[in-house]
């Protein structure tokens, strides 16, 4: 093998090689571009889901509002009956207090 072809040998080699990392650098932006869209597009998903997970606890804080508003009105609906109650039987006792004592005088 003469030197010349030599040569042509390692040009031709050395173009190979060129060849080579140019697809490779090629291959390497594309994934570049793959892996940033991925990850812009699982961000987006990301803040999509964190507003449906805010709105479904905005949902659930305001039937939990509306539930303590609820017992509260039942709680007073109930004070209110509780009284009544007690003064009807107060009523009742006193009445048969009367009632016996008028018995015993008798």
């Amino acid at each position: 093998m003469t030197t010349e072809e030599r040569f042509e040998r390692i040009e031709q080699f050395t173009a190979g090689i060129a060849e080579e990392r140019r697809k490779d650098r090629q291959e390497y932006k594309e994934l570049w571009r793959d892996t940033q869209r991925q990850i812009h597009e699982l961000a987006l998903e990301t803040r999509l889901r964190f507003d449906q997970i805010a709105d479904r606890f905005d949902q659930v804080a305001n039937r939990l509002d509306a539930t303590a508003e609820q017992i509260d009105k039942l709680a007073t609906e109930s004070r209110a009956q509780n009284k009544e109650l007690g003064e009807r039987i107060e009523g009742l006792v006193s009445g048969i207090g009367k009632i016996l004592s008028k018995n015993e005088e008798a």
